[in-house]
């Protein structure tokens, strides 16, 4: 495409928009529509500048036309109470679901790397040498020990809302760095199996892999998952940076950004429940078996939450992202 030829092809329509914006209210009933027209016109040819021939100068000037003729055509919208509940009977449950392909393999593959790292700590007493001194294994493993003293150390509430702030950063982090190329979020799996791993291995080792997993499962389960979905998640955006599909590479990152944006907010409140349980459940007075399966009860709630859910917002089209009415027009770009 001839850039100079498109420009004085299309100019006076663009300076037209521009015109019909500055005036605002004024505008008679066959304005307006022109209005409408033209915008549509304008964000068509916006679309095409770039995915054929970008010229910084021109999509700057024709994105804040676009820009201000959107927010002429289609008012501005305050977040609601409806927005809140849209977002999580819809929005967040679906983004979830469409994710599901990149967070189920990232949890199954990470659950194993934890056994075997806890089977290899386990079954070698020279790992464990050098994790720490041999009294301080002891320490840590007996009944009474630091792995279990750890969950009921300070007052329940504030435990909680400390595990929750800690976990929501490593969600966050998940989300976040997957942008660069995946490799800051397969760490940060490591380091979090890792320590799973060696929980695994050292109280295992002692004879009280029961006592361990009974304090891990009840918040545990949740608590994983949702590490699990935001690795996926920041997992699936890397590989949009590697491979952006149709979509120009810009557009696709933006919509998977947007996407993961609201996976951080909907994951802060799972997490939020992991940590109550966590803070509470945990540490509590319980029976070890009314522990587990409330921490059982609470992940396949949230699975059914998933896949109910979900799904059901999926088939309905929505894709955890912005509203088609809330998005500018795009078009792909060429294979």
């Amino acid at each position: 495409m001839d850039l100079d030829v498109f420009v004085t092809a299309h100019r006076t329509e663009w300076d037209r928009l521009d015109h019909l914006l500055r005036r605002g209210r004024s505008l008679t009933g066959a304005e307006a529509d022109e209005l409408v027209v033209l915008y549509q016109r304008t964000a068509t040819h916006l679309s095409l500048i770039q995915s054929t021939t970008p010229d910084p100068l021109l999509t700057a000037r024709l994105t804040q036309l676009v820009a201000r003729a959107r927010a002429t055509v289609t008012g501005t919208r305050k977040a609601s109470w409806r927005d809140a509940a849209r977002f999580l009977m819809a929005g967040f449950p679906a983004a979830v679901y469409r994710s599901r392909h990149w967070w189920v393999p990232t949890a199954v593959l990470s659950t194993v790397v934890a056994a075997l790292l806890g089977w290899w700590i386990g079954t070698h007493p020279e790992v464990q040498a050098a994790i720490a001194a041999p009294e301080d294994l002891r320490a840590m493993t007996r009944p009474g020990g630091e792995y279990e003293t750890y969950y009921s150390s300070h007052p329940a509430a504030s435990f909680a809302a400390q595990v929750w702030t800690n976990n929501a950063q490593a969600a966050a982090m998940c989300l976040v760095l997957g942008a660069f190329l995946c490799l800051p979020v397969i760490w940060i799996l490591f380091l979090n199996m890792l320590n799973l791993g060696v929980g695994i291995g050292l109280m295992s080792s002692a004879g009280r892999l029961d006592v361990f997993l009974g304090l891990v499962l009840p918040h545990g389960l949740l608590e994983l998952t949702a590490v699990f979905v935001a690795a996926g998640t920041g997992l699936r955006l890397g590989w949009t940076v590697i491979d952006p599909g149709p979509l120009s590479r810009r557009t696709a990152l933006a919509q998977q950004g947007r996407a993961a944006l609201g996976m951080a907010i909907g994951l802060a409140l799972v997490l939020f429940v992991s940590g109550v349980i966590e803070g509470f459940v945990t540490p509590s007075g319980l029976p070890t078996w009314a522990r587990i399966t409330i921490g059982i009860a609470a992940e396949l709630a949230f699975l059914a939450y998933v896949y109910i859910l979900g799904r059901r917002a999926v088939r309905a089209g929505d894709i955890g992202d912005l509203t088609a009415v809330e998005r500018s027009a795009e078009l792909p770009s060429a294979a």
